[in-house]
Formats: C-alpha cells, sequence, structure tokens
C-alpha cells in the first residue's frame, strides 16, 4: 500500500512526506505561503516523475545514448471549483546522441502502457496525450 503524510507547518504552509521518508514543502501562492509547490500541481509532477523514470531506465537498457531529460505537463483546468484538471498532455525533450526515434517512442508507449501508475490512474478519468522531441547532443 502506498501512503503519504501532510503535516501543517504554519500558515498555509505544510510537509508532504512519502513512504521513503522523503519530503516536498507544500504551499499557496501568495502571502500565506509561497514557499512550496502549489497541491494541485503536485498531480502534473507526479505524472510527470513517474514516467520521467520510466523513460529513462528503457532507454538506458536499450543502450540509447541519453544525456537529458525534460519533460513539460499541461493540463486543463477547469475555471470554477473544485478546478478538477482533464486532458493532460506529456511533452518529452530527449537530448542525446544518435538517438533513435523508435527506441524514445516505444519508452513513452510502454511506461504509460505499462509501468506508469500516476499515468494509468488519471487515464481513467481523463485524457492523458504525450509526444517527444529529439535535440541531437554535440
Amino acid at each position: 500500500m502506498a501512503e503519504a503524510t501532510i503535516k501543517w507547518l504554519d500558515k498555509k504552509q505544510f510537509v508532504a512526506i512519502d513512504s521513503t521518508r522523503h519530503g516536498i514543502v507544500i504551499s499557496v501562492p501568495g502571502e500565506e505561503g509561497g514557499i512550496g509547490v502549489k497541491p494541485s500541481e503536485l498531480m502534473l509532477m507526479a505524472l510527470g516523475g513517474c514516467t520521467a523514470v520510466d523513460v529513462v531506465g528503457i532507454l538506458q537498457k536499450k543502450r540509447q545514448k541519453l544525456t537529458g531529460l525534460e519533460i513539460r505537463i499541461t493540463a486543463d483546468q477547469q475555471a470554477d471549483p473544485p478546478w478538477t484538471f482533464q486532458d493532460f498532455h506529456v511533452h518529452y525533450i530527449v537530448k542525446g546522441r544518435g538517438l533513435s526515434a523508435k527506441a524514445v517512442e516505444d519508452a513513452i508507449r510502454i511506461s504509460h502502457e505499462k509501468y506508469c501508475s500516476v499515468s494509468a490512474t488519471l487515464q481513467l478519468a481523463t485524457s492523458v496525450t504525450e509526444d517527444f522531441e529529439i535535440v541531437e547532443d554535440e
């Protein structure tokens, strides 16, 4: 079972601690917080982090010369409470030497279809799409 603990620090500032005892600061923008991550955007960060781990691991197993990975996640958010997210899009910027577009495409697909629990969970409720670009490293 997955587990996380949220502890209130002060005003609208909290610390979130995962099952491995790693933590991040959560807050709201502005005077009442402003030192941590917006709680709602943790969902986007979780999606990006989950698939990043998979894609790097898969490309390394395929012996691709990966030198960098940046993932940008966007989602439409409703204007009214509860401000739900829908239609997540994951854009991968993959950097390396002589990377195979097929290997990158396969790694992304395998992550979203087989390994990334965050993507699988979100896909039950909304759409999650992805694309990528390869940047040749010198």
